[in-house]
């Protein structure tokens, strides 16, 4: 695949940004539709994506970079091109999720609102995201046949672009991205639920995509290690504990307490 979409001379624009951009422009115009239930003015929605965008970019890099320190050391030009892929999801999450943690205390909104709120803008982001990393030849599994991929019933295109100097390979990005698309359907509708608590929605994604990417992460060739240890399937294990306990922990008390969707219990913020 060629991984520029626009090329005038010297100016280029490659897919991984935009699609990038699609996915951060999709996600949050979900969020804000949804924070107008809470009557959360737009103002306060866009601020908070400029800040979780611009941080969630740089803990992404920041994560990918220091798992790799050893190739950046030798080239240390190639920090700044973040276009040629290399956005670890985990540490893009966690600059997130302190970022949304410091920004709900300064306007007073609850923070397991807000994170139930962006939790499913997330993971439609992140079905989004990947093919970014389809457009460049990126995030795959190991190297299968031409009959294999045949057989999955995919579109040629996808086949195609699974051919990579001169192999095929299997196209983990393609199982990721379905598994976040399901999971995004799954959450939208859990957060419409009645009796769903705040918080639970935001469990059940650190659940959902734990799994997912525990299993997805064990087929990939270009994972980050530590040691003879996958880093992203320690990360999910730890998120899916997170996820359960949180779950749990947040269902005890009556069903009418703390609910997600009791319209009653807008919060005023301070502004």
């Amino acid at each position: 695949m060629n991984p520029i979409l626009v090329d005038i001379g010297p100016f280029h624009i490659y897919w991984y940004s935009f699609i990038l951009f699609m996915a951060f422009f999709i996600g949050g115009y979900l969020a804000i539709r949804e924070g107008k239930k809470w009557d959360i003015p737009d103002d306060f929605m866009i601020n908070l994506f400029f800040y979780i965008i611009i941080f969630s970019l740089l803990g992404a890099r920041l994560y990918y970079v220091l798992f790799n320190l050893e190739y950046y050391k030798a080239n240390p030009a190639e920090i700044f091109m973040v276009w040629q892929g290399g956005l670890a999801i985990h540490g893009g999450l966690i600059a997130a999720l302190v970022v949304t943690f410091i920004y709900s205390k300064k306007y007073n909104v609850k923070t397991l609102r807000l994170l139930d709120i962006l939790v499913v803008s997330l993971i439609l982001g992140q079905a989004i995201g990947r093919w970014g990393n389809f457009m460049n030849g990126e995030a795959h599994g190991a190297v299968t046949t031409l009959e294999h991929l045949k057989n999955l019933h995919i579109p040629d295109f996808i086949i195609n672009g699974m051919y990579i100097d001169g192999k095929y390979y299997t196209p983990t990005f393609l199982y990721e991205s379905i598994a976040c698309f399901i999971g995004f359907i799954v959450l939208y509708f859990v957060r419409r639920y009645k009796y769903i608590k705040m918080g639970q929605t935001t469990s059940i994604y650190l659940i959902w995509y734990g799994i997912e990417r525990f299993f997805v992460e064990a087929m990939r060739t270009d994972s980050l290690m530590l040691y003879n240890f996958k880093v992203a399937q320690i990360i999910s294990i730890i998120m899916v504990i997170i996820g359960i306990i949180t779950f749990i922990k947040l269902k005890k008390g009556s069903i009418f307490d703390n609910r997600y969707n009791d319209i009653e219990e807008k919060e005023n913020v301070r502004f």
